[in-house]
């Protein structure tokens, strides 16, 4: 009876239907929540990576998630516009709905002037043109008697002036001089080197790059830097050849 008279008493029946009525909201703000957070329900953050921005925008939207550009850098050889990296990565499970931070590759590539390399040996011309920025594209034998002596740079075809502004990721070739008394090189293996090692040893080499092939899903510039040389042409067996020759290299990811 003493129970029953407390739980009849006017000022515990209010305070219990006070708790009764937080209990009560805290349960539907939870439920509402969840609703709008769309509790427990996940995708998975697709691959971005090589996409341009409008590719992307629409690959997320079907996916359940959304796009913001937060950053641009350069990556040579990378067409200008695409997806460099993201934040989630792909793969990674995230809430639907989620904000998949995008770094895109820039639409203007940075412009840096061209060094002189006349008189420099292909080895310090090389390392010259890799500090600045640019490729060593061609290499261009001509008699003369010293054997790779730079004797002229050019950039699209035609001889390039010091100090000339160009993209920092410009193919730059070089005439050298070959003498008759020092105009033969060894064929380097370069089978198992990744892309980008196998392009400098050939170089290294006084040889040319010839056709480059990749097999199968080359689909980004990092995926190509990622390939290994899986076969060349000509073999290393072979021993010699004359400076300047070209040497076709095959790659592939597996």
């Amino acid at each position: 009876m003493a129970a029953k008279g407390f739980f009849d008493n006017w000022i515990v029946k209010n305070i219990l239907g006070a708790v009764a009525l937080v209990v009560a909201l805290m349960l539907l703000a939870q439920l509402t929540l969840c609703v709008r957070t769309k509790h427990n329900e996940h995708v998975s953050v697709p691959d971005f990576s090589g996409m341009p921005v409008a590719e992307a925008h629409n690959a997320a939207k079907i996916a359940g998630v959304r796009t913001d550009v937060v950053d641009s850098i350069y990556v040579r050889h990378m067409p200008k516009g695409t997806v460099v990296r993201q934040e989630p990565k792909a793969g990674m499970t995230v809430k639907e709905g989620r904000r998949i931070q995008l770094t895109i590759n820039a639409i203007t590539s940075k412009k840096v002037p061209m060094p002189n390399l006349v008189g420099y040996s292909l080895r310090s011309a090389s390392a010259e043109l890799s500090s600045r920025g640019f490729e060593l594209g061609r290499l261009i034998y001509v008699n003369d008697i010293a054997t790779n002596n730079v004797l002229r740079q050019l950039y699209q075809n035609r001889e390039i002036q010091p100090g000339k502004m160009i993209p920092g990721e410009a193919s730059i070739d070089l005439v050298l001089g070959l003498s008759d008394s020092d105009n033969m090189t060894v064929i380097p293996n370069v089978t198992g080197l990744k892309y980008r090692r196998a392009v400098e040893l050939i170089h290294e080499n006084s040889l040319n790059v010839g056709q480059v092939r990749f097999q199968g899903k080359v689909r980004t510039y990092a995926d190509s830097l990622n390939a290994v040389v899986y076969r060349q042409s000509p073999d290393a067996e072979m021993h010699t050849t004359v400076k300047g020759q070209t040497v076709s290299i095959y790659l592939s990811l597996e």
